[in-house]
């Protein structure tokens, strides 16, 4: 199939990947078990940048008081534990129950935004059930850590397999999610003899949260795209000591990595991808034959007419919304439930009704909240769209077709996805797609919500790439 070579106005929400300068910092390649002190974390330690804001608030600032290191070796990996003092958790619940609630909305479902009796659910589960130190004891029982990569601190979660053989993978996460979304893969992924699989399945799994995310350093300068992105993991990964391995990528990740492979670094052999964004740049050449085709087409339409709202806003103004979702932890909620109807119903019903979708759990959901509340990122990962968007400008600018993918390609379509993604769609953007699946469930976080389902289609869509 004849590849298309498109252009996206600056507004649009497509994606153009253009040919990137390779990546001229050098580093030596170092295993994730270096020696080194562990790190003790701290709230403001967690926000690490070269302009941080002045610190005002007195939580905030007793944090930063604990703060326990300086990073005098940018290549150095460095073990990291997360610790977040009862201060912040404590203000953190002052802020909820100190909430001013709207009026409930004028209609039977979420096309004013997140509904009053989801909210409400949530902050009393959040107020009055929820424990964030689980999470933290979970993301602690995990090997983590931290190393600096252009400029900018990364923290990523790094779990090798016990059998021989085993293919490395890094993932990527989107907005509004993190690293959390994807921790329920590693068991299966890392370990499959105890999940239904062979030692052949097996992967090493590394899970970086991207910059301005989570535990990552939010980065002090412009140009934190996709591209730079992709070339930064493939530092990673090289500074772990891999020569060979495969990506894989949904939401914001799904082009973190599709970039990856048109960069095509040494050492990637293939990825795979479970959202087709490459799809909003040019829907009006996409086939609308058959029925799927023609259901990917309204859904991709009614994405554009109603689902926008956080895209335009985070790509044209990110910090103006970022005062709110540093200052009202039930505005950041609201704000990170406002994704997607499919996701948004699934994780509402989790509340009002105690019915999860898969893993959308309350818990699940929650951590994934207050994580990005305690590390004060609501803003900072938001700017990865402005980022976006002035890629899109440059590349509209130019009137260049973006390169070929250079590696095996992979895809999933899951069914609550904002647009599923028929086949004759995929090939439409990579012509020499190596491999697609149509699954019978899940929807936009499908790691999150159904883990076991998605390890099967990395195994699947992985297996010919296997030494």
């Amino acid at each position: 199939m004849k590849t298309l070579v498109y252009s996206v106005a600056a507004s649009a929400v497509g994606f153009v990947l253009l040919g990137a300068p390779a990546y001229a910092q050098t580093v030596s390649p170092t295993t994730n078990n270096s020696p080194g002190k562990e790190l003790t974390m701290s709230l403001q330690e967690s926000q690490k940048n070269a302009n941080a804001r002045p610190v005002t608030d007195p939580v905030v600032a007793s944090m930063a008081a604990a703060k326990t290191k300086t990073v005098a070796d940018d290549t150095a990996i460095r073990p990291f534990t997360v610790k977040i003092p009862d201060a912040a958790l404590a203000d953190m619940r002052r802020r909820i129950e100190a909430t001013r609630w709207p009026d409930k909305e004028l209609v039977t479902d979420r096309s004013q935004g997140v509904q009053l009796a989801t909210m409400q659910a949530l902050a009393r589960y959040w107020t009055t059930e929820y424990d964030w130190r689980k999470f933290e004891a979970r993301l602690n029982a995990l090997p983590q850590f931290k190393t600096t990569i252009d400029g900018v601190e990364i923290h990523f979660i790094h779990v090798r397999s016990k059998h021989a053989n085993a293919l490395p993978l890094i993932m990527t996460h989107g907005w509004p999610g993190s690293v959390g979304e994807l921790l329920d893969t590693i068991g299966p992924l890392t370990d499959p003899t105890n999940y239904g699989g062979t030692p052949a399945d097996a992967f090493d799994v590394v899970l970086p949260s991207l910059p301005g995310y989570g535990f990552s350093g939010e980065p002090s300068e412009l140009g934190w795209d996709s591209q730079r992105i992709a070339r930064a993991w493939a530092v990673l990964m090289k500074r772990l000591g891999y020569t060979r391995y495969v990506a894989q990528g949904g939401d914001v990740g799904a082009n973190v990595t599709d970039a990856m492979a048109r960069q095509a670094p040494e050492g990637l052999v293939g990825i795979h991808i479970n959202l087709l964004s490459g799809a909003l740049a040019f829907a009006d050449k996409l086939p609308a034959q058959t029925e799927g085709e023609r259901a990917a087409h309204s859904a991709l339409a009614m994405f554009r007419q109603s689902g926008f709202g956080y895209f335009l806003e985070q790509s044209t103004r990110p910090q103006t919304i970022g005062y709110s979702l540093l200052d009202s932890p039930i505005g950041l909620a609201a704000w990170l439930l406002d994704h997607d109807t499919d996701s948004y119903y699934k994780i509402s019903r989790a509340f009002v009704d105690d019915k999860p979708a898969g893993n959308l759990t309350r818990e699940n959901i929650v951590d994934n909240i207050t994580l990005y509340w305690l590390t004060g990122t609501g803003a900072s990962a938001a700017r990865w769209y402005w980022e976006f968007g002035q890629f899109l400008a440059a590349a509209s600018a130019s009137g260049g077709a973006p390169p070929p993918a250079k590696v095996p390609v992979a895809f999933t379509t899951f069914p609550g996805e904002i647009w599923a993604a028929p086949r004759s769609w995929a090939e439409m953007v990579y012509p020499d797609l190596a491999y697609f699946h149509e699954v019978d469930k899940g929807g936009h976080f499908a790691a999150w919500e159904e883990p076991t389902l998605f390890v099967g289609e990395l195994r699947a869509a992985f297996k010919p790439l296997r030494k």
